[in-house]
């Protein structure tokens, strides 16, 4: 952590979980730059958390993370603007307009699904990875779902995409543990949003995820409190700093909470 600064670039923080996880994360003492669609939205979050922290920097960069040139120049915004980025937050996410089958579904907005949830998260990593690479130290957070490693009857580009998401975890862990960065799956459970209050699938409930809960868990990952359990994946409200660390040698030890194929026993041939 010693070259990390405490800086974190958080993407989809004009809204939602994203808005979140900025006031959170502002709150136990980072330095932020906001990306996200829409300009105002950005702002108002940014308004916030000056009021809130009036010492706290705060920058709102207004991009598209599917396009690679605008993520570029965000991204390099936020390197000079905080001097280095320690924390990427990876959040921007969408999902269908209908809770339909495949069958069912129009696949152009299924597909519309998969390019925002994979490839934003794949082109903002690649364009902060080489800050802290040269730094030698750098967490990334995936905001990922338990979705993405257990079949469902709809939402299939959402499925698609947050399973692709925990394998672009392990790949990175892979590639760059060894060089001071490190990388985790979050999952932040149900929280109140306008995405998650206008599903059906959610009609009825009653019972709700704290964005807190998040917070606090990429909070301690980025300050290394939990670089144990890089590549591996996390639920809010389910796991908490103190769980998981009573618990991180044995999900070490079992190889668990990461994505693979499961075998049948010793002697399968592709175990």
């Amino acid at each position: 952590m010693s070259n990390q600064p405490r800086t974190a670039l958080v993407t989809g923080a004009g809204r939602g979980i994203g808005r979140g996880l900025a006031r959170g994360l502002a709150a136990a003492g980072w330095e932020l730059a906001l990306v996200g669609r829409t300009a105002e939205h950005l702002d108002a979050v940014a308004a916030e958390i000056r009021a809130a922290h009036p010492d706290r920097t705060v920058l709102t960069l207004p991009a598209d993370v599917t396009v690679a040139d605008q993520v570029t120049a965000v991204v390099a915004a936020a390197e000079q603007g905080l001097g280095g980025i320690g924390l990427l937050v990876n959040n921007a996410g969408v999902i269908e307009r209908q809770e339909v089958d495949l069958a069912a579904d129009d696949v152009e907005d299924v597909w519309r699904v998969i390019e925002v949830n994979v490839r934003g998260p794949l082109l903002v990593t690649h364009a902060a990875l080489p800050g802290m690479l040269a730094r030698g130290a750098g967490h990334i957070v995936n905001i990922n779902s338990g979705s993405g490693h257990r079949p469902s009857p709809v939402y299939t580009g959402y499925g698609i995409s947050k399973g692709a998401l925990a394998r672009l975890t392990t790949m990175v862990h892979t590639q760059v543990a060894d060089r001071g960065v490190r990388v985790l799956d979050v999952a932040p459970g149900v929280v109140v949003t306008d995405m998650t209050q206008a599903m059906p699938l959610h009609d009825g409930r009653a019972e709700w995820t704290p964005v807190e809960a998040s917070v606090d868990l990429i909070d301690a990952f980025g300050s290394g409190r939990l670089d144990a359990l890089s590549g591996r994946f996390v639920r809010a409200g389910t796991d908490t700093e103190e769980s998981l660390l009573a618990h991180a040698e044995r999900i070490v030890a079992a190889d668990a909470r990461t994505l693979r194929l499961a075998a049948w026993g010793d002697d399968d041939p592709v175990a």
